[in-house]
């Protein structure tokens, strides 16, 4: 039977411009679902069904608009403040705070005519790369609810995969939208540093952090990029955004709808972390690998073999900016402490005892590795990896008072993320096949700095020949 989850987000889109449908008739078919299928799978820190029904009757009243997103659902994730909605991400530290204002990315997709339904579910302020916070519940892979969804955009994956959601943004500081989409069979992209204004990474250390969207298909996570960019007069409006020489800031959705192109593409399976601790690729890995260079071999693409130089400082550098990005939560005195998690209390106490040298020479290090990697990836369009080293973990596998075997066992399974962050790069993760128990498997796509259309084009390519946009969990 037929129903409004099963169109994609373009052609939700298509049909609200035309009429067939209305922004109310929307949200109210995707609240239903959260309220059907969220209790068993942890998506959703916060639904607002209220607020979601008011915007869209307005929406709706003011007749079918312009805008990018106009009347099409979203969720925030739970980091991002929303005025009047509350924050807890993912921590018991901010039990029953209530943002007065809106950040920038919230006010960016309002301005594209998104429907906000809530907040979806994060790990503790998003350092984690799983979503089991002690103060909500895990956010469950849809494929295999016994296994974890990733993180830090955990509930945003678990939202989409499952058709509580035709999209999502989240946010990705070392895999972070990435990862959750390999895990639950979607499409994530993390943008260049600084491609989109209202989350540019200049303000977290290392400029690490960037929001990107998750979507079934390439086309819905173009189309979701294009509503977070907000273009001003079809410009992106910000003087920090790092373009490829011959990108002129054209449409990422219309690459991706055309998927035109052959391409130079590396394959490569070393990663920074090697040496820092074993990483082993499974089968099922190695297998989506195989499959998705099989399929752009046979598209025209060209092919070769890449190994990343050895870099042995690139893990302790890491490790100094991961903690240092954790000295400034809002936990003062032991009693506060005391909320935190027993991962998020060793961040904290390891960053707040890093003098300005040591931070100062990770920044240094890193910046030498981002050169490097430029350097090394610079005769090809895009370099192919796995996207995870192994097949979904098990809900409560990662060790929550050790964490330093925390910080390894994250480093095992998402080993091949976390540089794109470092260097700036784009990247994209794509679903290629799925393990024997059914749970999805993919690569990852990094490209030149701006390279995002590139990645796109060579993401619709494969989509085409794999159809991954029609395959998906019981719950759909």
């Amino acid at each position: 039977m037929f129903e409004l989850h099963h169109l994609s987000a373009n052609e939700q889109w298509d049909w609200l411009h035309k009429g067939e449908l209305d922004p109310v008739d929307l949200v109210e078919h995707y609240l239903r679902r959260i309220e059907r299928l969220d209790p068993d799978l942890g998506a959703f820190a916060t639904v607002t069904p209220e607020l979601a029904l008011e915007r869209a009757r307005a929406l709706r009243d003011a007749g079918i608009g312009s805008t990018i997103l106009w009347g099409l659902p979203f969720a925030d994730k739970d980091l991002t403040p929303r005025a009047g909605v509350p924050m807890g991400g993912g921590s018991r530290l901010l039990g029953g705070f209530v943002p007065e204002q809106s950040g920038p990315l919230a006010q960016v997709l309002d301005d594209a005519g998104a429907i906000s339904l809530g907040k979806t579910a994060v790990p503790e302020f998003g350092f984690p790369s799983y979503t089991e916070p002690l103060a909500g519940r895990p956010a469950r892979n849809p494929y295999d609810p016994s296994t974890g969804a990733g993180g830090s955009s955990g509930g945003a994956a678990v939202a989409v995969a499952a058709g509580m959601l035709p999209f999502a943004p989240g946010s990705d500081g070392g895999g972070s939208v990435r990862i959750p989409a390999a895990i639950t069979g979607l499409v994530g992209l993390k943008p260049s540093r600084g491609l989109v204004p209202a989350g540019t990474g200049m303000d977290s250390p290392g400029g690490l952090v960037v929001p990107g969207p998750l979507a079934r298909s390439v086309a819905d996570a173009a189309l979701l990029l294009e509503g977070m960019i907000g273009r001003v007069n079809g410009r992106i409006p910000h003087p920090f955004t790092v373009r490829a020489p011959e990108w002129e800031g054209g449409s990422l959705l219309g690459a991706a709808v055309r998927g035109e192109g052959r391409f130079n593409l590396a394959v490569m399976t070393t990663t920074p972390w090697d040496g820092f601790t074993e990483i082993a690729i499974d089968p099922e890995a190695r297998a989506a690998l195989d499959r998705a260079v099989g399929e752009l071999a046979g598209l025209g693409h060209g092919i070769e073999e890449l190994a990343l130089e050895p870099s042995p400082e690139y893990a302790p550098a890491f490790r100094v900016l991961w903690q240092a990005g954790a000295a400034g939560l809002p936990a003062e005195g032991d009693e506060q402490l005391a909320l935190l998690e027993p991962l998020t209390r060793w961040l904290v106490g390891r960053g707040r005892a890093l003098s300005a040298r040591e931070l100062s020479t990770a920044l240094s290090t890193l910046a030498a590795f981002e050169r490097s990697v430029i350097r090394q990836f610079a005769h090809v369009d895009a370099v192919i990896t796995p996207s995870l080293a192994m097949t979904p973990r098990p809900v409560g596998w990662y060790d929550p008072d050790d964490a330093e075997e925390n910080f390894a066992q994250q480093v095992r399974y998402t080993p091949f993320t976390s540089f794109a962050n470092v260097t700036g790069l784009p990247a994209i993760t794509l679903p290629v096949t799925t393990t024997d128990a059914g749970q999805p498997m993919g690569v990852q796509l990094i490209g030149r700095p701006g390279g995002e259309a590139t990645l796109l084009a060579i993401g619709a390519q494969l989509e085409r020949r794999l159809r991954w946009q029609r395959r998906h969990p019981p719950q759909w």
